[in-house]
């Protein structure tokens, strides 16, 4: 049982609890059609909504890797436990939304409030300095005591990797304890006479960057204004001064103002040191990745679907949330700008073995890869990571969906023919892929429909399954590419490949394997019962209730994977698509070739049987033990 004020009140209502700011919204426009002098409903959700942005904005700021990865104090990724616990972080804002409404209500104030009033500004902050800093720090040291800390506090301090967002995480009795202490300087302005608009929208919002500075996990403010100003470091904390409170606990109790634990002897004597340690490395001090994703942009919708952008939002399966149109203009915009000049960037990473994995971004969406004139833009920026990544000393770079496109770039044949002294392996990943699809295929299955069937991938899956005497019908009009598929399989192997061009010649196969997409007419030549597999981009939509389809090749990455707090595109958590793990096996086996051009059917068995000795699960494994 939770100790007393442990829990919030509206935990029930989960995400309806926003439905309680329409209330302030409700009587904002009453008091504005009362006429009343001020509608401090409305100024109460404004001032609300900025806070949400202010906190979004800083957690986006410190989830932009590409900008913040050589600046970040704790060097790890967010998992998607802390996103989990920290999901209602924003309560406290709800809540102080509530006293604020209140307190108003109790005790309404007479006539307009001053937009400006600089006696009120002096005398808001006296009582900051005052007040409400030894207050939070007498406050925050009490509940670093064994009770206080074990049954309330220790909730704050279990968020391994401090964000802003992480500000806001604790329990429901710390946070009304917190609205005191920002609370005095606006009473006392009102109950002095000189508060102000401004006074409080700027109070409040000052308060709040501070607390999201002390969270954010990137050193931003340089050393140097310490040197020149000595004074100003007792005035002002950073990031760094706060995140060794958080590792170290007994030290570094200050609300904003290290000079109260200076006056209480809490101050960590190696809180100056560190700061100019972390600042000054700032850009040195890059961990190199042993792997590399090089994904690009899907549309302008999944765009967003990013950790910099939301990290809620990102740490579950991509869908089009209907909330998230309004923002489909500055997606476009990002597409435009990006077009004009941009360079491979860095979204994600996690750790597996303590071996760094990174998801790096080609600055293109998926319809630009089907623009004539931008296949070789295109190449080059994908040429220009790989050189990068072979620069820095990755071992393995793995090719993306659209990335390793056989009419782009030859499934990236083209980077290693014209730069053979690459140190680093460049590897499309699909040999996984096929693996992944093939196993998924029950073995008393002895004929099945292949569309797409000259593909990359396409040519792989016949040929494996002509071994296995399953009979293979190959839908394609080209018997050219057709007959120089069936020559390469063995002569007493050939009969079990069928050309055929239409999909009634599949009428009476109960599994098809699809590898280009299908409207719903041309999944009707199913018959019942049938399943599709599939590995065509964006997968087909599901049609037909008397047949089963199969998920997109994907694997589940090892147990032991740290840092991931992000889900792989449509993916669940956890799961990655199939290329990508190939990638990982590839670095992990430390082979030494090149994954590139056509895959090697003799090698699935191996890489399967490599994939399962790492930890790695098919989904059709997972979702069989769960049953």
């Amino acid at each position: 049982m939770s100790p007393p004020l442990y829990a919030w009140p509206w935990e029930f209502l989960a995400s309806y609890k926003y439905a309680i700011y329409g209330i302030l919204v409700a009587k904002g426009v009453y008091s504005k059609y009362q006429e009343e002098e001020e509608s401090w409903g409305i100024h109460i959700f404004i001032i609300s909504m900025l806070r949400l942005c202010l906190y979004q904005a800083c957690t986006s700021y410190s989830n932009m890797l590409f900008l913040t990865r050589n600046r970040r104090i704790v060097n790890k990724g967010v998992g998607f436990q802390q996103i989990d616990k920290e999901w209602h972080w924003d309560n406290f804002i709800l809540l102080q939304a509530i006293v604020a409404s209140l307190m108003l209500y109790m005790f309404p104030t007479s006539g307009k409030i001053e937009l400006l009033n600089k006696n009120g500004i002096t005398e808001a902050l006296v009582l900051h300095i005052a007040i409400s800093e030894p207050l939070f720090y007498t406050i925050h040291k009490f509940f670093h005591g064994n009770y206080l800390f074990t049954n309330y506090h220790s909730l704050h301090h279990s968020s391994p990797v401090p964000q802003a967002y992480t500000g806001g995480h604790a329990t429901f009795l710390e946070h009304l304890l917190l609205t005191i202490v920002i609370g005095v300087p606006i009473v006392g302005s009102f109950l002095i006479g000189h508060a102000s608009l401004i006074l409080i929208y700027g109070y409040v919002l000052i308060f709040d960057f501070l607390r999201c500075l002390g969270h954010l996990n990137v050193e931003i403010i340089p050393h140097r204004i310490f040197d020149l100003i000595p004074f100003l470091k007792y005035m002002i904390y950073t990031p760094t001064y706060h995140s060794l409170h958080h590792a170290e606990m007994d030290t570094n109790y200050c609300l904003f103002m290290p000079l109260f634990d200076a006056l209480g002897n809490t101050l960590n004597k190696n809180s100056w040191q560190l700061h100019k340690k972390n600042y000054s490395i700032s850009g040195y001090k890059e961990r190199v990745p042993d792997f590399v994703f090089l994904a690009h942009i899907v549309d302008m919708s999944s765009a967003l679907h990013a950790p910099f952008v939301n990290r809620s939002m990102a740490s579950l399966p991509y869908y089009t949330r209907i909330y998230m149109l309004p923002f489909l203009p500055f997606s476009f915009m990002v597409m435009l700008s990006m077009w004009v000049k941009s360079k491979a960037f860095l979204i994600s990473a996690y750790n597996i073995r303590n071996r760094l994995q990174e998801t790096w971004a080609v600055p293109r969406f998926g319809f630009q890869y089907f623009l004539p004139f931008a296949a070789e833009g295109i190449n080059k920026h994908i040429e220009e990571a790989i050189l990068r990544a072979d620069r820095l000393g990755v071992k393995v770079i793995s090719l993306a969906a659209l990335n390793k496109n056989e009419a782009l770039n030859g499934g990236g044949t083209l980077f290693v023919e014209k730069h053979p002294n690459l140190k680093v392996r460049v590897v499309h990943g699909n040999t996984l892929t096929a693996a992944v699809i093939l196993n998924e295929i029950p073995n008393h299955v002895t004929e099945v429909f292949l569309s797409g069937a000259t593909s990359k991938l396409g040519r792989a899956i016949a040929l494996y399954l002509c071994k296995k005497k399953v009979r293979v019908l190959m839908l394609t009009l080209s018997t050219e590419r057709f007959r120089k598929i069936q020559k390469e399989a063995a002569p007493d192997c050939q009969k079990y490949l069928v050309q055929v061009t239409k999909y009634q010649a599949a009428q009476n196969c109960k599994a098809w394997i699809v590898g280009k997409w299908i409207t719903a007419r041309e999944q009707n030549y199913a018959p019942s019962g049938c399943h599709f597999h599939q590995f065509v981009v964006p997968p087909i939509l599901q049609f037909r209730r008397d047949c089963t389809y199969g998920d997109l090749a994907a694997m589940k990455l090892p147990q032991d994977v740290q840092g991931l707090g992000s889900c792989e595109y449509t993916m669940g958590r956890g799961v990655v698509h199939a290329c990508h793990a190939g990638g990982v096996v590839h670095a992990l086996e430390e082979w030494s070739h090149h994954e590139v051009g056509a895959i090697d059917v003799d090698r699935i068995d191996f890489v399967w049987k490599s994939a399962l000795k790492h930890g790695f699960k098919p989904l059709s494994f997972i979702t069989s033990s769960n049953i």
